[in-house]
């Protein structure tokens, strides 16, 4: 029994770790220069949330990734970023809110406009009430019209619909269990 609690409890933990969106920095042009790639319009229309994995792909012999805070970003200066990337295929996961800076740390890239701010607005559900304590009544969720290089979310990405999969998982695994342990199935056997 306690084996099959805990198998639902790890498939409700891939469920939540895999419910991000992914989006490809600049579309099919990339982490570039060249296009003329305008990386804040790029970001303008996206709503990101927690979870979604930003995707940067570039040459990595000409380009790279460095996370920085805002005046290091206003100015162009990746001299202390707060990480760097140089894979040429680098995946980010958003885990916190509000905005997320990042320059190519090559010099004159980000002059030339290699750099984007991906902001994680906090919704309605993660904001503290007049006690400062958060809601447990989650606030209705508003789905954003699909961009077109963002992966699909479901339509309902509340609590409800992972409770939902918790419960269903719980409940086949529980069926299992009575049924493995019962004299009147053939399954017996195969338990």
């Amino acid at each position: 029994m306690a084996s099959s609690i805990l198998v639902c409890l790890m498939f409700a933990w891939v469920f939540e770790v895999s419910n991000g969106a992914v989006y490809k920095v600049g579309d099919s042009a990339g982490w570039t220069t060249i296009g003329n790639v305008d990386y804040k319009l790029w970001a303008a229309p996206k709503t990101f949330q927690l979870g979604d994995i930003i995707v940067f792909e570039y040459n990595p012999q000409f380009h790279n990734v460095m996370q920085v805070i805002h005046s290091e970003y206003k100015a162009c200066n990746a001299s202390s970023p707060i990480s760097t990337h140089t894979t040429g295929n680098d995946s980010i996961t958003i885990n916190s809110h509000g905005h997320h800076f990042f320059v190519c740390g090559v010099p004159g890239h980000c002059q030339a406009g290699q750099k984007v701010d991906i902001n994680v607005l906090r919704s309605p559900s993660d904001a503290p009430t007049q006690s400062g304590i958060p809601s447990s009544v989650p606030a209705p969720t508003v789905v954003p019209s699909p961009s077109p290089n963002a992966a699909p979310r479901p339509a309902l990405a509340s609590p409800f619909l992972k409770l939902g999969w918790l419960l269903l998982i719980l409940h086949l695994s529980l069926m299992l269990y009575f049924n493995c342990h019962s004299d009147l199935t053939a399954l017996c056997y195969k338990c």
